[in-house]
């Protein structure tokens, strides 16, 4: 089959970017190099094609209700033009997706009509087991879901100048959108949609829009000097910034409560929802292991898939590593017996097959100014 090209394709290959496959699409990779692209976001900014993304819009009569029964967030501290990272549970409260909710409309019953309008941006791996998921659970609501997944370009402007780059070509003051908020805007004399979320640990904004604007967006933010990055830099961005991957850090398998998301999980502001007998009793009787950060002793580097170890024995499992390309040290994230999960705990990581010493830190392992 085929590989599905975003209507950034084009661009990026004209800047001599490196593609590979990811979830199906054909995505860049890295550009100029990984190191030079993770250092641009960190010290100006730089752009990424995340057209790949699932992008979808529910609409209809109590959106933000129904949504409500499906994630463990209280959904109704939302109102228009703010947003909440969330996750899809499964009935073992496993994490069937990460996703971010948009309130794009006003809130049923506070004097418009009682439709609503949300958007969801999904992990471009899931958008399909997502999409499924949604429908079963919204099945006779009178929601409609609009797969917005390949008809609309997603540009993500990342780093201290994103906002300084970004404002010469809206109408809007950015400085008055705050973080996780979203609206609708004129961009380059078109509508788009732009949210100040993010995946690298900066400040910056996602910008939903057509793909004759995303391609000129492209170009103009390129020929203002803003690096082309690709999914590497991405990858490393996050994980400094101890964000979890899906299908790595985070899946069907691991809890909120595992993966140090609790922070998401509201069970004293709401009712009933998908998962969470076993998220109350986890918080009654504790979770068996945890998602820490990691830093290597030396230079070697814990891959995803390498054993920890403790006293000899295996006590868990490294979900991501990299050589943090801000911090010039190794860093990993994984999932460790929960009495060993302190920060501060002496553990060691078999790389290949040598046990090498690291130590449990304090996440995230870097935090912008």
């Amino acid at each position: 089959m085929a590989l599905l090209q975003t209507p950034l394709y084009s661009a990026c290959l004209k800047q001599k970017a490196r593609m590979t496959e990811f979830a199906g699409w054909s995505m860049p990779v890295q550009f100029g190099g990984i190191k030079q692209e993770h250092q641009a976001v960190r010290d100006r900014a730089g752009m990424f094609d995340i057209s790949h993304m699932g992008k979808f819009e529910l609409r209809g009569p109590g959106v933000i209700a129904a949504l409500q029964r499906l994630v463990p967030s209280n959904l109704d501290r939302l109102t228009q033009g703010q947003a909440q990272y969330t996750v899809l549970l499964n009935a073992e409260g496993g994490i069937i997706d990460d996703l971010i909710v948009y309130l794009k409309s006003p809130r049923a019953g506070s004097g418009a009509s009682d439709a609503e309008t949300v958007a969801l941006i999904v992990n471009a791996a899931t958008t399909d087991k997502d999409k499924t998921w949604l429908l079963d659970h919204l099945a006779g609501s009178g929601i409609e879901l609009v797969d917005e997944s390949r008809d609309r370009a997603l540009i993500s402007l990342q780093g201290p100048a994103a906002a300084a780059l970004l404002q010469p070509h809206t109408v809007h003051d950015l400085a008055s959108l705050g973080r996780f908020a979203h609206r609708d805007t004129a961009l380059l004399g078109q509508l788009a949609w732009l949210a100040r979320t993010g995946y690298t640990g900066e400040d910056g904004f996602e910008i939903m829009t057509d793909p004759a604007t995303a391609l000129a967006l492209w170009q103009t933010l390129a020929e203002a000097g803003v690096a082309p990055c690709g999914l590497g830099a991405r990858d490393t961005l996050r994980l400094e910034a101890a964000m979890a991957l899906y299908g790595q850090d985070i899946d069907d398998t691991t809890s909120p409560l595992e993966a140090g998301l609790g922070w998401l999980v509201h069970l004293d502001e709401k009712g009933d929802f998908i998962g969470r007998s076993l998220l109350e009793a986890q918080k009654t009787q504790g979770v068996s292991r945890r998602l820490v950060g990691l830093a290597m002793a030396g230079r070697h580097i814990a891959r995803h898939g390498y054993p920890v170890l403790h006293q000899g024995d295996r006590v868990g499992i490294v979900t991501s590593g990299t050589l943090a390309p801000t911090l010039n040290i190794p860093i990993a994230l994984a999932y460790v017996a929960a009495p060993l999960a302190k920060v501060g705990q002496s553990l060691e990581v078999g790389v290949r097959g040598e046990p090498q010493a690291a130590t449990v830190v304090k996440r995230p392992f870097y935090r912008a100014k």
